[in-house]
């Protein structure tokens, strides 16, 4: 979902005055991954900090989508406040929820800031009243329940504490930071206590752990010890400490109470350990991660296309890169298949999967991977599986079809809503595996017109069969070029992933390719002269390989 964090961040840094005034700056430079800037999301976590009024400000910029939620969890583990930010018209979604519920859980102090409330369809007091009902749905604390509110428009980079307001800066916003937002607890002359909560990567440096210090001071040479996940205790020296300030590291000799730091020089860190003392080391809790929920099986490329665009295609290399993966994202686990060439990712949700997928891809990685499938469980003897909380936003005319689509894949109606303005909100709670391969008919069926977020919403009893879809595919037996005669009569049986003069691992032909043929006034049939490896490339132009001018 789109409801600005980054847009926001991005107001904030520039009359913080982070930058100069007539430095050129990109949109959302938070977003450094270009994965994040072509689908205008973020997915990874990232920190900055600003100054405002003597006071230094550490921003953690989070996903906003439950698919991504260990960079979440983690991020929470290193701020002492949040920000919740929701769009004016269309008001808290499933990833809302998700994402304050963890927030509630770590008992964080909120700020509610409605944003885009320059919208035409802008409706503030009614997203507003969602959000206390979505704040007491979720067991808030009474302090929690008293957040201040803001209404802002990250883009023209103005805050202001009243609906109707027009505000001038992001000023109101930065003063209710300071005041709601408690200072660092702990003690800075207490045991160290500093939780890796990221990692980082640096051509000179090497690998740099990205930490919040919890407790105690830590200075450049010190020796420490790093609290591993077995519980063993690995000591070494602190070589580099950085600070953050905007998008820079700033050399620093000592850490402060509270702040965000880059430790250099540790080798074989991870996310979730503790730097602590190394005469009397006092290791704080691991980051509790939740668990996946779908499956994939990544495989070595097999294919005839193998080799074409990729360079690196062996199992090491794939296994290499799953292994850097698991450093840096929390919430992917890889098994083992019994197969050296294969190997089983589990992660959050499907997005997560294709994210990783095509980062992979770019890098110049070739792979195979199988169907996404559900992840159960046996509770109490019976068999469970993962079912998700599903929001639609539609036009009214295409309720009909939707409940259609989502009642063949076991979806229950929880609740409907009509805003008035032509479309409806729907509430589902659909098993896992009747949303895979869902979004791409429903975005069909509606004409492109749905909104759909998903949240996971526990474990339910396995409900049964849900059919897959009711056509096949159209393949190909051998390699070579696709022709224009070849690729004519088929095109309207199915949507083409070829065209014109382009390398096929096997050219297009349904069922048996070259081995049927059918006339203009007959139905399919076998030509006796055709063996079924004839080429259909060799016939002449306009010509079925039968030799029929009439045969379609």
């Amino acid at each position: 979902m789109d409801h600005g964090k980054t847009t926001l961040v991005d107001a904030m840094l520039r009359q913080s005055g982070t930058f100069r005034e007539n430095e050129a700056l990109t949109e959302r430079v938070m977003d450094s991954n270009e994965l994040e800037r072509e689908r205008g999301i973020t997915i990874l976590a990232k920190n900055t900090a600003v100054f405002y009024t003597g006071v230094k400000i550490n921003i953690v910029d989070t996903p906003g989508h439950s698919d991504f939620g260990g960079e979440v969890e983690r991020a929470l583990k290193m701020v002492d406040g949040v920000m919740l930010l929701v769009d004016a018209s269309e008001g808290p979604l499933p990833q809302t929820r998700y994402v304050l519920s963890k927030a509630l859980e770590a008992s964080l102090q909120p700020i509610v800031v409605i944003n885009k409330i320059d919208r035409p369809d802008a409706r503030p007091q009614e997203v507003l009243n969602e959000i206390y009902d979505l704040f007491i749905d979720l067991d808030a604390k009474e302090e929690q329940l008293d957040f201040p509110v803001l209404y802002t428009n990250a883009k023209a980079g103005t805050a202001s504490t009243h609906q109707g307001g027009n505000g001038e800066d992001l000023r109101p916003l930065f003063d209710a930071i300071v005041e709601t937002i408690p200072a660092p607890s702990g003690d800075a002359n207490g045991p160290l206590q500093i939780l890796v909560a990221n990692l980082d990567y640096s051509d000179y440096l090497g690998r740099l752990a990205i930490a919040r210090v919890f407790s105690g001071t830590m200075r450049t040479g010190e020796e420490v010890a790093i609290a591993k996940r077995d519980g063993s205790f690995q000591k070494t020296k602190i070589t580099k400490l950085f600070s953050f300030s905007g998008l820079k590291r700033t050399d620093i000799t000592e850490t402060e109470l509270g702040d965000i730091v880059a430790v250099a020089g540790v080798e074989g860190i991870t996310i979730g350990e503790t730097i602590t003392n190394a005469e009397s080391p006092a290791p704080l809790p691991h980051i509790a991660i939740d668990e996946p929920t779908i499956a994939m099986l990544f495989t070595i490329n097999t294919s005839p296309f193998c080799g074409r665009e990729g360079n690196y295609v062996t199992s090491r290399n794939l296994r290499e890169r799953l292994e850097k993966e698991l450093l840096t994202n929390v919430s992917l686990r890889t098994e083992e298949t019994g197969s050296t060439d294969s190997f089983k990712v589990l992660g959050r949700g499907e997005l997560q999967l294709s994210i990783l997928i095509e980062m992979m891809r770019r890098e110049g990685f070739e792979l195979m991977v199988g169907k996404p499938e559900i992840v159960t469980k046996h509770i109490d003897g019976k068999l469970m599986e993962p079912v998700e909380h599903l929001t639609v936003d539609i036009p009214e005319e295409y309720i009909g079809v939707v409940m259609e689509q989502l009642g063949a894949r076991k979806g229950e109606v929880k609740n409907m809503h009509n805003h008035g303005y032509g479309r409806v909100r729907i509430e589902f709670r659909v098993p896992s595996r009747g949303l895979i391969g869902l979004r791409s008919q429903v975005l069909t069926a509606t004409r492109g017109t749905i909104v759909m977020n998903s949240l996971f919403d526990g474990y339910t009893e396995w409900q049964g069969d849900i059919p897959h879809r009711p056509t096949g595919a159209l393949i190909a037996d051998r390699g070579g070029l696709s022709t224009s005669h070849a690729l004519y009569n088929l095109q309207e049986r199915s949507t083409w992933c070829a065209r014109r003069n382009s390398p096929t691992c096997a050219l297009p032909l349904p069922t048996r390719p070259f081995a049927w043929c059918r006339t203009a006034s007959s139905t399919w049939s076998r030509p006796s002269s055709l063996s079924p490896r004839t080429s259909l490339s060799r016939s002449p132009p306009n010509h079925c390989a039968c030799g029929k001018r009439a045969c379609s």
